[in-house]
């Protein structure tokens, strides 16, 4: 049922988001400073993205899976199974951290809906999601690639940090222990809106460039490759001096 590639690319999802969890907590334990925790998180996503951008696309965060998912980028059989994925990876980074601490991790949640939450959240990811897109639609590739998401994602936490946790990604937010319906809410719309509003204003241009440079190729092609001139048939030749 699943080849190799499939189970690759599930296991890079589930590796990823425990390890951007596990980064995550290690840094918001530390310091309540937003600007830390979300370098770090830039970094991690940005070296994620290296190791395993090719596999599975670089995910690692169900908002961002469902928002592809709307752009027609991932399948729907795909999606679900990633999202699975990233949830239990950021569940057992929870539960692995609890162990290695030796201690209950203390829940930073908050209130269980809080529309300030849910409205700086969905603010980070749209602009999160908004560099993911770009990212893909403009054909980055490796560092370039990488660097822009994990850039992104660090604007968009520092954002969102202004009235919440800065998570922008429900299964980190397991894994902090920061999970509630405000935080799994705001970064699904924002994803929703980021890469719809990216695909909808700015693919369009892209693709006219792109269609404007293959044309001025083809035309290139056309005046440089000239037809070879056609050689008269000796034997049209002799026909025509019998005639006469």
């Amino acid at each position: 049922m699943f080849g190799r590639k499939k189970v690759a690319a599930i296991c890079a999802e589930f590796l990823g988001t425990a390890v951007l969890a596990s980064a995550v907590l290690s840094m918001a334990e530390r310091t309540t400073f937003p600007f830390f925790a979300a370098v770090v998180a830039g970094l991690t996503v940005t070296t994620l993205t290296l190791l395993f951008g090719g596999i599975s696309g670089g995910h690692f965060n169900p908002a961002v899976t469902v928002g592809l998912w709307t752009i027609r980028k991932v399948e729907t059989i795909t999606a679900l199974i990633f999202i699975v994925a990233q949830l239990a990876g950021g569940l057992v980074a929870f539960r692995l951290n609890e162990y290695l601490q030796n201690s209950a991790i203390s829940n930073i949640a908050g209130k269980n809906i809080d529309w300030r939450i849910i409205l700086a959240e969905a603010i980070g990811a749209m602009i999160f999601t908004v560099g993911f897109s770009g990212a893909i639609y403009l054909g980055y590739q490796g560092i370039k690639k990488a660097v822009t998401i994990g850039a992104s994602l660090t604007m968009g936490i520092l954002f969102a940090s202004i009235a919440s946790n800065g998570i922008l990604n429900p299964a980190v937010a397991i894994g902090i222990h920061s999970f509630s319906f405000s935080y799994i809410v705001g970064p699904i719309i924002g994803a929703l809106i980021g890469m719809n509003l990216f695909v909808y204003l700015f693919v369009p241009g892209v693709e006219k460039l792109q269609s404007a440079s293959t044309n001025v190729a083809t035309r290139k092609e056309a005046v440089t490759i000239k037809p070879a001139p056609k050689k008269t048939s000796t034997k049209k030749i002799k026909k025509v001096t019998k005639n006469k």
